[in-house]
């Protein structure tokens, strides 16, 4: 039972489409097995010509980042709120299979508009740019409470189970960061309650381009400080 449903433990999108703000354009992104997602784009007033890709975690919706996002803009940059498949009134079920085929949909909207895109994944989004960026070269990557895998994860929350063999989609993070060549900024708290602190510094200390880590000390997983303001406003600008 638990095999059958364990992507309903891991994904928790809230499905409803959000209202679209008057400072937000809804992008429809088309990804290579067919569905086709709406995004939110928000504008900067004026603009160095760079972009931010912001890959949301496994819950809510692209509602929730606006603030993150509208602060973005006011640096100057132009922010892609991705949804996945299921998230925010858009088709299909996630999967790592096809949150890879989303955010590759993403990149291609933007890559062919910008010649410098920043990828920034919060949490399980810290997996989906991490494998995006080994395929394609984003002029930097911000992972944000990122976790070595999802098996790791999986492991720290649920000792009595057999993780390792139970789970379908397995996001091995630390894996992938090694064939990271663009600049690289791990952020995380050190009271993370869902992704161990010592996991997000097992993909730093792993990072091949690692320029920074950013410990914001005493933060949670969904901590203000970690999902708007200076500190990841900060790390985004620092690598444009």
């Amino acid at each position: 039972m638990l095999h059958a449903l364990q992507r309903r433990l891991t994904y928790f999108p809230d499905r409803t489409t959000p209202t679209v703000p008057d400072d937000v354009r809804d992008v429809t992104l088309s990804t290579s097995d067919g569905l086709r997602l709406t995004a939110w784009q928000v504008e900067p007033s004026t603009g160095d010509g760079a972009a931010v890709l912001v890959a949301p975690g496994n819950g809510g919706n692209r509602a929730g980042r606006l603030p993150f996002a509208r602060q973005l803009a006011a640096e100057g940059l132009t922010v892609l709120l991705l949804d996945y498949r299921g998230y925010g009134g858009n088709p299909g079920t996630p999967s790592e299979a096809g949150l890879r085929s989303d955010v590759r949909a993403a990149w291609d909207h933007l890559a062919g508009r910008f010649d410098r895109v920043i990828l920034f994944g919060e949490s399980l989004g810290a997996a989906v740019v991490a494998r995006l960026a080994t395929d394609v070269a984003p002029h930097g990557v911000v992972l944000r409470s990122p976790f070595a895998s999802l098996v790791e994860v999986g492991r720290a929350h649920y000792p009595f189970l057999p993780v390792g063999a139970l789970l379908r989609d397995r996001f091995p993070v630390a894996d992938l960061v090694p064939r990271i060549h663009a600049p690289t900024i791990v952020v995380y708290g050190t009271r993370d309650s869902v992704v161990p602190a010592e996991q997000s510094r097992k993909v730093a200390d792993a990072a091949a381009g690692l320029v920074d880590t950013i410990v914001v000390d005493g933060a949670d997983h969904n901590d203000a400080v970690l999902c708007a303001g200076g500190v990841v406003v900060g790390a985004v600008r620092r690598l444009v």
